[in-house]
């Protein structure tokens, strides 16, 4: 009888235990056409279907919350990456590339373990109005909608207006496919170099109703084999980025700079500025805009990008869009316009034009 009642005494607990649980299933399917000119020295075109991006990376995920009382909640988020032309796994064909952590959250903040955002993408996240949208900052700096670390601790807190993050990877990118944003085959976590494939990341921003900025620092170290020109430990690739962003009635603007320090390039220092407006036409129909002007330092290489993008909302989960994107490089730089799938680079020192219609679905 005794055990009855303590069995009997659990399963009715369950229904409390389970409302303090929380689990969603979310995720966004966005996919188009898209034309880019002037490819290579044969100056090809081609019609094609991203893979990687078209306005934001197609993406599904679970996450979850439970309540443990006094004020803390446990947490995870599992989200894996996708390329809708094909279904294949983005980031490098991990199951959960874009992030898979569990943490806990109180009144002090939030610290999280596992593969996730480092605090440039928590930094660029509202200024740059574009985002990761198929012309934008990932056409000229990849790493930028790819600022993610493998093996990591964050910590991240919000006082008032004031946020404050850092992230300190044992170990920043387990998967070698690359070289891409796909994965640096930099593993990391090695006795024998301790310093190997180490990722660190702050975070300093304040907001409020009417604007915000934010300063952020990133930094990922080399190691034997890792792409991009980072094959030792003492070698290093950072980012220092100011920004900011303004909100008016219909309108938002942004404006920003990021700093790099690349010791795996023969141009190591370059600056990224770019500055962007998005306007509400209506309450369905936004328009875009941004310039992107990156300039390696003491090099004739740099690139002006020019971006625009038409968005008219059916609902809150549908939406339609066309874009287009122009690239004029200078010096030896061939950087393409898209960033929506590789092979479509221009030859050194050429300009491209891409447009995209496509058609955007939020679950």
């Amino acid at each position: 009888m005794r055990f009855r009642s303590i069995a009997l005494g659990c399963l009715a607990a369950v229904p409390a235990l389970a409302s303090a649980q929380s689990v969603t299933l979310y995720g966004v399917i966005d996919s188009g056409v898209e034309y880019v000119n002037n490819i290579g020295l044969a100056k090809d075109n081609v019609y094609r279907m991203p893979n990687l991006t078209s306005t934001v990376p197609s993406r599904w995920g679970l996450r979850g919350t439970e309540d443990l009382g006094g004020g803390i909640k446990s947490l995870f988020v599992l989200e894996s990456g996708f390329a809708p032309d094909s279904g294949s796994s983005n980031q490098g064909g991990r199951l959960f590339g874009r992030q898979a952590l569990v943490g806990v959250s109180g009144p002090w903040g939030q610290v999280a373990l596992g593969r996730q955002y480092t605090m440039l993408f928590w930094a660029l996240l509202d200024p740059d109005i574009l985002g990761p949208n198929t012309y934008g900052s990932g056409s000229l700096d990849t790493y930028i909608p790819n600022a993610r670390a493998d093996n990591a601790v964050s910590y991240k807190g919000k006082f008032g207006g004031v946020t404050v993050g850092a992230t300190y990877s044992f170990g920043r990118d387990t998967v070698n496919a690359g070289p891409s944003p796909s994965g640096s085959n930099c593993a990391g976590e090695n006795s024998a170099d301790r310093s190997a494939c180490r990722e660190w990341s702050a975070l300093l921003m304040y907001e409020n109703k009417l604007f915000g900025v934010a300063a952020a620092y990133d930094s990922i170290r080399g190691g034997p084999g890792a792409f991009g020109g980072l094959t030792r430990s003492g070698f290093s690739d950072n980012r220092i980025s100011l920004n900011g962003y303004v909100l008016l009635p219909e309108t938002k603007m942004g404006l920003g700079v990021i700093r790099r320090d690349n010791d795996g390039s023969p141009t190591p220092r370059s600056d990224l500025w770019y500055g962007g407006v998005a306007y509400d036409i209506t309450a369905a129909f936004t328009v875009a805009g941004q310039v992107y002007y990156l300039k390696y330092h003491n090099s004739d290489n740099k690139a002006w990008l020019y971006a625009l993008r038409g968005t008219y909302t059916f609902s809150k989960r549908t939406s339609v869009y066309a874009t287009a994107g122009f690239i004029d490089n200078g010096g030896q730089l061939a950087l393409s316009v898209s960033s929506g799938a590789p092979g479509s680079n221009p030859a050194p020192g050429n300009n491209q034009l891409g447009a995209m219609i496509g058609i955007k679905h939020i679950f």
